[in-house]
């Protein structure tokens, strides 16, 4: 036998461990800041967020426009007394929820009232999911979102009357919320505070690249039935995370179950190729002085509200959130009413999102959060208010003008997250941006109302996104910058956070 062959049968030895830099967080002094299995977590809890930008904006195409004309002689109104007989144009999309159930005429504003009811989901769900996750647990919570969606979705494929296809939009709007919430804090509650706002900004870009595949879906399938299966039916890879996807250890670690979530630390660690023998001891003496600790007092929603610096920023921030909304969700709908072809249009308009949400994290670096809001609100504003302007010009000017106000919102949005998680102070944080989170989405319920406007005039619903944008912008002087600050831990810091002269 060789040298070599004795060598190859010897067994290899072992990587040598990367020990952790300890810090004052204990679940990360365990498993490190970013490595190999957040990595890989990332990357398959990431799956889900596709699906959000499908069904939250689905209704693109499941409503697209469908010519309505009159088949009476000598009537060429469909929508008057004396036209008898009505036909649909479906040289473009074969069928869809207008051609469906006659939601035309006195019923068109039907089919904007049914994806409001899409947005109030989406509101409801962030709230139901995000008490189920704090109660139950992260892992329950985010499967039960992910197969409620599968089983809502294919559903919906099922519609026999209009009213059946709206509650069960509204299903699928609720798990949606859902597997956005829960699956956002899976991931921010085992990454490490370097890579945590890059990773919570580059979270959103799956969202666009679902919002720019719906053209493409649409291209191919012309049923509105088959479309709202080709998307849905994506979700059954879910099946995976119950595999893959373990409870928190954060979540097991601060509500007691210390010993499940040293047996996930455990494996975790082994896969990023960290010391173990050292979990059990430091996170049972660490939860030993978590329960020890003296509870803080608690704030509530109200606390936002008591004094006055903090009011002027609590309402200055809601508005961001508000304005963001309104003009991310009613700009991509507009676009489908301004004419040309409908899939190339929604195509570059959605797709201007990605390097927008790209932008976002150089742009909070360097030029800081509030400097980046000023622009990007700016951007919105400039392009929405052109489209109202040039409204009377070809359609590639007025899609151009819309991609524009477009880009403006990509960047706003992961940006506004971030700020606000910043800006209130740690004892009414969840508060703060969970109070923003649902005064954005009364934003997202009324932008098709404001849409519908177009009956009177293409030039309206552009001009107030654009006027609201401009409110933005003035909303945002108000609000101090937070870059490479520490973060404001009680009310009295939030108070005195961004004072120049703090009393």
């Amino acid at each position: 036998m060789t040298d070599k062959e004795r060598e190859a049968k010897q067994p290899k030895a072992p990587k040598p461990l990367k020990p952790v830099e300890k810090t004052s967080d204990p679940i990360i002094s365990q498993i490190g800041d970013f490595r190999r299995y957040h990595l890989f977590f990332i990357s398959i809890v990431i799956l889900c967020k596709f699906g959000t930008g499908w069904h939250t904006l689905g209704h693109i195409f499941l409503s697209a426009p469908t010519p309505l004309s009159c088949e009476t002689p000598n009537v060429t109104d469909p929508c008057s007394d004396a036209c008898t007989e009505t036909k649909f144009d479906t040289s473009v999309f074969k069928s869809t929820i207008i051609t469906e159930w006659d939601l035309t005429c006195d019923k068109k504003n039907l089919a904007s009232m049914s994806q409001s009811l899409v947005m109030f989901g989406i509101l409801v769900g962030s709230i139901v999911f995000g008490v189920i996750a704090d109660r139950c647990g992260r892992r329950p919570a985010f499967l039960i979102a992910c197969f409620m969606q599968l089983g809502t979705g294919l559903i919906v494929c099922l519609s026999p009357y209009f009213w059946f296809y709206c509650v069960f939009r509204f299903l699928v709007a609720v798990a949606t919320a859902g597997t956005m919430t829960t699956s956002f804090v899976l991931i921010m509650e085992i990454i490490g505070p370097k890579k945590r706002e890059i990773v919570a900004i580059l979270y959103q870009i799956p969202f666009s690249v679902g919002h720019a595949s719906l053209a493409i879906f649409a291209y191919f399938i012309r049923e509105w039935r088959w479309f709202q299966f080709s998307i849905t039916i994506f979700s059954v890879v879910f099946v995976i995370y119950i595999f893959l996807v373990p409870e928190s250890p954060r979540w097991l670690f601060t509500t007691g179950r210390t010993d499940k979530s040293i047996k996930i630390l455990e494996k975790i660690a082994k896969c990023n190729n960290a010391p173990t023998e050292t979990i059990r001891p430091e996170i049972e003496a660490a939860y030993a002085a978590l329960a020890a600790r003296q509870p803080a007092k608690k704030g509530t929603v109200i606390d936002l509200f008591r004094t006055p610096y903090l009011r002027l920023k609590t309402i200055c921030m809601a508005n961001n959130w508000l304005v963001v909304c309104m003009v991310y969700y009613g700009t991509a709908q507009y676009v489908t009413r301004l004419g040309g072809n409908i899939f190339i249009s929604n195509l570059i308009a959605a797709s201007v999102g990605i390097p927008g949400t790209c932008l976002c994290v150089p742009m909070t670096k360097y030029l800081g959060r509030k400097k980046t809001l000023l622009l990007s609100n700016g951007c919105s504003a400039v392009g929405l208010i052109l489209l109202a302007c040039l409204s009377h010009m070809g359609d590639n000017v007025m899609v151009g003008c819309a991609s524009i106000g477009l880009f403006g919102a990509s960047i706003t949005f992961p940006n506004v997250y971030l700020y606000g998680g910043e800006l209130f102070p740690t004892v009414v944080r969840s508060s703060g941006v969970g109070l923003c989170s649902m005064i954005g989405r009364v934003g997202s319920i009324v932008a098709p109302m404001i849409c519908d406007l177009d009956v009177y005039g293409l030039w309206i619903a552009p001009l107030i996104f654009g006027v609201f944008s401009v409110l933005a912008i003035g909303g945002t002087i108000f609000i101090p910058e937070t870059r490479g600050l520490p973060l404001p831990e009680t009310l009295e810091d939030g108070e005195k956070f961004g004072r120049k002269n703090p009393v």
